[in-house]
Parts: C-alpha cells; sequence; structure tokens
C-alpha cells in the first residue's frame, strides 16, 4: 500500500482502536443534465453500495436525470439558478448579502418546490448554496421554507440557527485553481485524514462527518480511477462507515463518530 493510503489506513485504525466508527459522506455538485459524466457517477455510486447526495441546480434540470436514479442517491437543493450576483471584488455567490432577503426567499422556495415536482420523495430538505457561499442573515429564513439542513465547505462552528442542521464538506477533489483536474490522492487523503483526526482529537465537531465533494462534468480519469480505489478500500473496512443524505440531515448526530458496529 503506497503511503499516502497507509496514512489514510492508520488514521482509520486510531478510530477502530478506540472503540469509534469513522463516518464519512458524499456529496456531488452542478447536475443538470443528463450527461457520460453524470451517468458514470450514478453507476458508481450504485455499484460501489456507496450513498450519494445529488446537488441539483432547479432552474434548467432536465427531468430526465431523475428517471433511473439508484436507490442509495438523493437530491439535495444547489441554490435556485448558480448565477453570480456577488459586486464586484466580492467572492462568487448567488445569495449575497445585498439581495433583499424576500426576494432570496421567493427564489429559494420556487426552486424548491420545482425540484419537488421533478424529484418527489428523493428530494431532501437541503439547501447547497453556489460556491459554499450564502449570506448568514438568509439562514434563519431557511426553516420557515421547509429547509431541514444545508451544507457548504470547512468544518462547521455552532449550529447556523434553530431547526437547521449544517453538515459539510471537508475534501474537495478538484483543483479548481490548478487546471480544474484531481488534486492527487496525497492531497485528498491528506484532507481527510485531516479532518478525522480533528474529529478524533476534539479539535472538530466529533458528529459533523467527513465529507467528500466532487464535482462530476469536470472529473479526469484519475480521479475516477481515485474515487473507485477510495469505495474499494473503506467500504467493507472495519472502523468506517458510509452514511447515507439522510442518515447526515435527518437522524440523530449523537450516533455520528461515536462507537463502533
Amino acid at each position: 500500500m503506497s503511503s499516502p493510503w497507509q496514512s489514510f489506513a492508520d488514521e482509520i485504525a486510531c478510530w477502530r482502536d478506540a472503540g469509534r466508527v469513522a463516518d464519512f459522506w458524499w456529496r456531488d455538485d452542478d447536475a443538470t443534465q443528463p450527461s457520460a459524466a453524470l451517468a458514470r457517477l450514478t453507476t458508481l455510486a450504485a455499484e460501489a453500495q456507496v450513498p450519494l447526495g445529488l446537488a441539483v441546480i432547479p432552474d434548467g434540470a432536465d427531468p430526465a436525470i431523475f428517471a433511473d436514479l439508484a436507490t442509495n442517491i438523493a437530491v439535495l437543493q444547489h441554490g435556485v439558478d448558480h448565477r453570480n450576483r456577488a459586486a464586484e471584488g466580492e467572492k462568487s455567490t448567488e445569495f449575497p448579502a445585498t439581495e433583499p432577503h424576500a426576494s432570496a426567499l421567493q427564489r429559494l422556495a420556487m426552486g424548491r418546490a420545482r425540484l419537488q415536482e421533478l424529484a418527489g420523495a428523493r428530494l431532501l430538505p437541503v439547501l447547497v448554496p453556489p460556491w459554499n457561499r450564502i449570506a448568514a442573515t438568509l439562514l434563519p429564513g431557511l426553516p420557515e421554507l421547509g429547509f431541514r439542513g444545508y451544507s457548504t465547505f470547512a468544518p462547521r462552528a455552532a449550529q447556523p440557527a434553530d431547526g437547521l442542521r449544517q453538515v459539510n464538506t471537508h475534501v474537495d477533489l478538484i483543483a479548481w485553481r490548478r487546471g480544474r483536474g484531481f488534486v492527487g490522492e496525497e492531497k485528498a487523503l491528506a484532507e481527510a485524514i485531516e479532518h478525522l483526526a480533528a474529529r478524533r482529537t476534539g479539535a472538530a465537531d466529533a458528529a459533523e462527518p467527513t465529507g467528500w465533494l466532487t464535482h462530476h462534468a469536470v472529473h479526469d480519469e484519475a480521479l475516477w480511477e481515485f474515487l473507485a480505489r477510495l469505495f474499494e478500500e473503506t467500504r467493507d473496512r472495519a472502523g468506517v462507515r458510509w452514511l447515507s443524505p439522510a442518515e447526515v440531515f435527518l437522524s440523530d448526530e449523537t450516533t455520528i463518530g461515536s462507537q463502533g458496529k
């Protein structure tokens, strides 16, 4: 086993030796249209038997993408139109603080209604803001629209609002500033180890499962191969559990990262 994979296995062993389970979850962003990449993604999830949260952009979503989803794939709401509304010089976001709350919440409600019509019971009441950013002042209004969770990137701090559970991703497999290819197994596994170790030692919230973030439309072959190996290495390994999005956002968090099976 290569050194990055061995280090990853060693961290999982630390969890197992402590009688705990290293919990993971998987989110993929930017689904809108049927494509070879989306088909490959959903096939991988089905064949590897790893649950997937597929974040779908409501505006422009083709009903065909929901037709043959495997039972282990849940739909999450990825903003509304994925259009950058940030002011010049600000980081990209669909939901800047400058947009009136009523307007933003109305757009979110309309997007949620459209996805509900298309995805039905597969849709979870979870918002994934594009670019992993949303004005904090909008968060208290999300439960009134029916949202029970939201997800961005990086270890969470305090929960954002009553009735709203934040569960983020922590390992981004795309090198966005270096050609949009795979970041490489060394960096990917190092980020996973860092978050797992922080959870295990109390430096991060132990109840937040370690999240893997993908973007199927820009995957290169190295990234597809990494995912296949990741699932092979972890799916049946003692001390590891892949959580479904429903477990992540809707179940009792006190069992996450706690005692082993």
